[in-house]
């Protein structure tokens, strides 16, 4: 009894760890036609506390406000009107795929002048063009401010950005993006990391489920589905059958260094050959101690300063000469380095260095 229950515990720890080496379709591929569709608009923010721009050196806020006002019914041609409470905005915004008219996105504000901070501000109704010049939504709403700034006469605080907020779906979809997505007769999947053998198998997967072939892969990054073939009633029923369906990617090998932050980031196909590594730490030190030399007392002559300079020079012992045999994994040497005390920008000179003697098999990639 406890064979039979020990061998259907380790059954089912693999099955989940098969499971989770594999992602869904959906986390996988982009669809055709399945896509956002970024807006812009340029507008106005009332309601400062005197935190808004300064229209001398923001002319375009003037013009806006006083073409609201006109349109209001408000004409202030010719008068001294320079409020602190307004600030000139770009609105942007994302059309989400299949919005309709009536849905609500969320929007971003932020300040293009030298206003001081949009918290508490109302954003006034801005209309949000997309790439073809039509407008698409219209936005409008109080702004909810991503920092705090406060400022005294002898000093000021910022914290966070004051000047950019969002508004929580602020605007209104006003038109609808023209899309006969039910009208596809070829659906064309396009995978977010293109791999040759990820796209195969995406291939294999989706013709198992559909029990026919109805997927062709047509190179690293696309693999095209005939939708009469998969006799489903749309495109749309088609995506449902087949976007849960688990498939395990094949990835390239590829570290990933931050040297601002010391950060590294490496696959588990990452390997690395033969190798030797020797590193130190040289310190070098110069300080410059003069010495004023003066007469003797009653005797001619002028006070000199000779120089002085001391010179030290320290390494440390850091890592001794380490040999690595073929086909290490780097997560290996990372360990064992890490055992060893080097530091993590050290770690990544080291990692440098095995790249340039060709010996580190992965893309190397450095931010």
């Amino acid at each position: 009894m406890i064979k039979l229950l020990v061998a259907l515990l380790l059954s089912i720890s693999l099955v989940s760890q098969a499971q989770a080496n594999r992602i869904r379709i959906k986390d996988l591929v982009s669809f055709d036609g399945v896509r956002g569709n970024d807006l812009v608009g340029y507008g106005l923010v009332v309601g400062l506390n005197g935190t808004g721009d300064g229209i001398r050196n923001a002319p375009f806020t003037e013009e806006i406000m006083s073409n609201i006002l006109e349109r209001l019914g408000v004409n202030i041609t010719g008068e001294q009107f320079r409020p602190k409470n307004v600030a000139a905005v770009f609105v942007t915004a994302e059309l989400p795929p299949f919005a309709r008219a009536g849905g609500s996105i969320d929007v971003t504000v932020s300040a293009i002048g030298d206003a001081k901070s949009l918290l508490g501000g109302t954003l006034i109704m801005t209309p949000l063009n997309a790439a073809d010049g039509q407008i698409y939504a219209v936005a409008q709403g109080t702004i909810i401010a991503g920092g705090a700034a406060a400022e005294g006469d002898g000093a000021a605080v910022i914290q966070g950005v004051p000047t950019s907020g969002a508004i929580p779906a602020g605007a209104r979809v006003e038109r609808e993006v023209d899309f006969d997505f039910g009208g596809l007769k070829t659906l064309r999947m396009a995978l977010r990391e293109p791999d040759f053998t990820t796209a195969k198998r995406v291939e294999s997967a989706v013709n198992r489920t559909f029990g026919r072939r109805v997927a062709e892969m047509i190179d690293s990054g696309t693999v095209t589905i005939d939708i009469e073939r998969t006799r489903a009633k749309s495109p749309a029923h088609a995506i449902s059958r087949l976007e849960n369906v688990l498939v395990k990617p094949q990835r390239k090998a590829k570290v990933v260094v931050d040297q601002r932050s010391g950060t590294i980031v490496m696959g588990e196909d990452v390997r690395i050959s033969r190798v030797a590594i020797s590193q130190g730490n040289l310190t070098i030190r110069i300080q410059e101690k003069p010495i004023a030399v003066q007469p003797n007392p009653f005797a001619q002559g002028e006070t000199v300063v000779v120089p002085r300079t001391e010179v030290d020079i320290e390494e440390d012992e850091g890592v001794g000469m380490a040999e690595l045999r073929g086909g290490t994994s780097l997560s290996e040497v990372v360990s064992g380095l890490n055992a060893l005390g080097v530091a993590p920008r050290d770690m990544i000179d080291i990692l440098k260095s095995i790249k340039a003697a060709g010996a580190l098999h992965a893309e190397f990639v450095v931010r």
